[in-house]
Parts: C-alpha cells; structure tokens; sequence
C-alpha cells in the first residue's frame, strides 16, 4: 500500500469511530452537563390568607339578674337548674310571704348561668340575685392581639373558632377595643360565637380571624432549605444549580409564600437538599424543562 493510501485509511477509520461514540449521538456535545436525577417544579402564583390569630375566654355577650321586687319573701319552690334553656317569661321559682305566693319570671329567653334559689332561703330585691340568665344564650371569645393585628381587625370579619372542649365553631368580629393596654400593647377584640349552643363560661379558646389576602409567587414548603447561610432554594439554570437565598412570607396548605429571590416560572428543585451544592450538574425530572 502507498503512503498516500494508508493516510486515506486511517482517516476514514477516525472517521468511523467518531460517528459511532455516544459523545456525538443526537447533537450532544461535552458541554452537556451531566449529574444527578432531580424532580422540578415552576415557581407559580399562590393566595395566602392573611390571618390574625385571637386567644381568650367565652363570656356572656348580655347578663341579667333576676330579683323579687318586694322585700319579706322566702323561696317555697325552684322550678329551675343552672344550665337550663329559659323562654321570656316562664316561671323560674315560687317564692311566699306565708299568707301569698308569687312566681318569678324570666325576663329574657336564655340560659340560666347561675342560680342562689335555695328552698326555705330569703328572696330579696336587694343583695344577691335568685337568677342569672346569659341573654338570647349568646357568647363572645373575648381576647386579647398584638397592635400590629389589631389595625387590621374590622366589624364583621369572619372568623374561626376553637373552643376547649367544644369543638371548632363559626364566628364573626363583633366589636374591637379603641385603646390598648399600655404595658402589653395587646388590644381587646370581642368576636361572637355564631353557634347556638351551650357553651361553658370562661372556657379557654383561639380564634382565626381572615384579614384580606395577599398573592404572590410560591414554592412548596418543601422546596425550601434552612441552612447556616440563611433561607434558601435551589434552582436549576442550564443543567447546573444555582443557590438563591430567599425571604420567605405566609404558608398555607403546604405552600411557602416567597417575597424576594425567586421570580415566577423559576425553575426549582421540588426537594432541596444539602447534597446538592451550588454549580452541580442535574438532569431535571418533572412536568417541565429547565431554562
């Protein structure tokens, strides 16, 4: 063979075996990244309720007394228990001068919340009352909140309540306090249990109370990473991983509220992990494609 056609054949057999190495397959090239298998998501838009939280006690919304109204009577019969559901004027004791009797009445539909009528015991118009009745059987959490949630808190706004021993409950803002207590910087806010039940008087409870909503851009709650250089989330750029610190806001129903460091349609791990460093090459795995 002559030298010029043992060049031409070992030419064509470069040739030959770069076409068949995988490096060339489909266009890749070496700068193709290659790394670890990694599920992504988009950064999108989510709504977060804004919400003020309220810790109290049920109280009676309205409470009244119920009196004789004429001196020298004793109690000669209770009709009634404390506890009891009352209607506007039905009998709650028989009380006696010796030669008369005289019933005392509800004066309100309600709840009896305490009751002194003992049998044999004096009834006067003055002193200690036969009777209390929680008026229309209505209560108000009544708590105490933090200044900056007490200018956010208006008539009507609905809320969420949880009761000890009672369970979850609707409920409304009813009334908000006009000053705050000067040593705490709490404000009062009296929020009506909208059930109509029997509720246990000064019974511990938390309202939620929704102030507005804010919408922005959102991350699942895993996707982020709490490390010593502060609160991140790692996106993918190019195949590779970029590191983005993050301020993180409101987190509802798994989702993290992020107000600065990601925008949306960023592409991110959907669970970051310290694994993963900054500059590492990925391969992105989920329902989109890495920019």
């Amino acid at each position: 063979m002559t030298p010029h056609l043992s060049r031409l054949s070992a030419l064509a057999s470069a040739l030959l075996l770069l076409a068949a190495s995988p490096a060339f397959a489909a266009g890749e090239t070496d700068a193709t990244p290659k790394g670890a298998a990694v599920t992504v998501l988009k950064a999108s838009k989510f709504c977060f309720d804004n919400i003020a939280e309220v810790t109290g006690f049920v109280l009676p919304r309205d409470e009244q007394q119920v009196r004789p109204d004429r001196f020298g009577l004793k109690v000669a019969e209770v009709m009634v228990d404390a506890g009891d559901t009352v209607s506007a004027g039905q009998a709650l004791a028989r009380l006696t001068d010796g030669a008369n009797s005289v019933n005392v009445t509800a004066p309100v539909a309600g709840t009896v919340s305490a009751s002194t009528a003992i049998v044999g015991a004096p009834a006067s118009g003055k002193g200690e009352a036969l009777f209390s009745i929680i008026v229309k059987s209505e209560y108000d959490l009544v708590g105490m909140v933090p200044t900056r949630d007490i200018t956010r808190l208006k008539a009507d706004q609905t809320a969420r309540i949880k009761i000890s021993g009672a369970g979850e409950l609707d409920g409304k803002v009813r009334r908000i306090a006009p000053t705050v207590e000067p040593n705490s910087q709490l404000g009062q806010v009296f929020v009506a249990i909208g059930a109509s039940r029997k509720l246990l008087v000064n019974s511990s409870g938390r309202a939620q109370i929704k102030t507005g909503q804010s919408c922005g851009v959102a991350v699942p709650l895993t996707a982020i990473l709490y490390s010593t250089a502060g609160t991140v989330v790692q996106v993918v750029r190019g195949g590779r991983v970029e590191t983005r610190r993050v301020e993180t806001g409101l987190m509802s129903a798994g989702q993290v509220e992020i107000r600065d460091g990601v925008a949306e349609g960023d592409i991110v791990v959907a669970r970051a992990g310290a694994l993963l460093r900054e500059g590492d090459p990925v391969r992105p795995v989920g329902d989109t494609a890495a920019k």
